[in-house]
């Protein structure tokens, strides 16, 4: 079997438009300027329901083909998903109660906290952060840890399932799910699944368009070139313009699982050949986790230096602009690498014990 697809470019570019999302939202709250020139800067959250696509897609992939060859084991998909996913997760957790609850106050910066602390570990402590975000405001630092919840909760389940489903049935057992859930999700009596971003289907998803290029059934998508240039340009029209946006929720969900499904399997699968071979662009896909968990809390930093910085009249809006955005960036990768070399890399030796 051919190795999984190798797509870390492009989770570094779905960080990055989180980055380009928030950036200008803190700045404004606090008196900066900012600016959000065309519509991609506001398509942080279409990012992440990209990344859950992606998630989906590798995720369910790997299962099946463990499947296949008889191999699955869930105690080992547990252990490894872990070992990536909550140290960092938790090391966040542990510093964004420490900045609201303690750092704050003693700079005498205020911030409102409507929670009670044992409430807000309970809440994120036991992966439902997207509960928590929703219900508290907690702020930023804790707030993007809702899509880690939503994906940990993906995880557990799909493990699960797949285990108990046999081989035969797995594409079956995705496609009633997804189409089940799906409705269900829009359904006026069940909201509380939009108000707590339950959105699974995005990650069913990309299961089903992985275990149909594994079934061979995606072959039509390949007969041309210029399929894949289409679907690339939809998407980049969706990210960079407002033309393939819809008004009604159930139209622009379908719509967007739909297109970053294809997006996805044409860049692995129907790439004619090419790919992107550059090492430090490689290396920053490896760190988007970090880059993602990381930069709330450089943007925070920025922008508090930044405050100090207006009060001088220093520099004009534009430069300001320019200047946070790339202070931002730079730090967040900073953080990101170093802590993918000395801290994250430990666990991800562990994790390589359990293949």
């Amino acid at each position: 079997m051919e190795r999984l697809p190798n797509l870390d470019p492009l989770r570094f570019i779905l960080a990055s438009l989180v980055v380009f999302f928030h950036l200008p939202q803190l700045s404004s709250n606090q008196g900066l300027p900012s600016a959000t020139i065309i519509p991609v800067f506001n398509r942080g959250t279409e990012a992440v329901y990209m990344f859950f696509v992606l998630s989906g897609f590798l995720i369910i992939k790997l299962i099946y083909r463990q499947k296949l060859q008889s191999r699955f084991s869930i105690k080992k998909f547990y252990i490894r998903r872990a070992l990536r996913i909550l140290p960092l997760y938790y090391l966040i957790v542990s510093f964004g109660f420490i900045f609201y609850n303690v750092i704050l106050p003693y700079l005498g910066i205020p911030f409102e906290i409507n929670y009670k602390l044992h409430e807000g570990i309970l809440w994120t402590v036991f992966f439902l952060p997207n509960v928590f975000a929703k219900l508290y405001a907690p702020g930023g630092i804790l707030g993007i840890l809702w899509s880690i919840g939503i994906e940990v909760q993906f995880y557990f389940m799909i493990a699960l399932l797949m285990y108990f489903v046999t081989k035969t049935k797995v594409l079956r057992m995705l496609v009633v799910l997804s189409v089940f859930y799906f409705v269900m999700y829009h359904l006026d009596v069940l909201y509380f699944l939009r108000q707590y971003y339950f959105v699974y289907f995005f990650l069913f998803f990309g299961g089903i368009i992985a275990i149909l290029e594994e079934k061979k059934q995606l072959e039509f998508l390949k007969s041309s070139s210029i399929i894949p240039l289409l679907i690339v340009c939809a998407v980049v029209l969706y990210f960079f313009t407002d033309l393939l946006y819809f008004e009604s929720l159930w139209l622009y969900n379908l719509f967007t699982m739909i297109i970053f499904g294809l997006f996805i399997h044409t860049l692995a699968h129907n790439n004619c050949g090419k790919q992107i071979r550059n090492k430090r662009l490689h290396h920053l896909g490896h760190i988007s986790y970090g880059i993602y968990m990381y930069h709330v809390i450089a943007m925070n930093a920025v922008v508090f230096l930044f405050l100090k910085v207006q009060e001088m009249e220093i520099f004009n809006d534009l430069v300001m602009i320019i200047l946070i955005y790339i202070l931002t960036f730079a730090l967040t990768i900073l953080m990101a690498h170093f802590s993918y070399k000395y801290f994250e890399t430990y666990f991800l030796k562990l994790k390589n014990k359990f293949r």
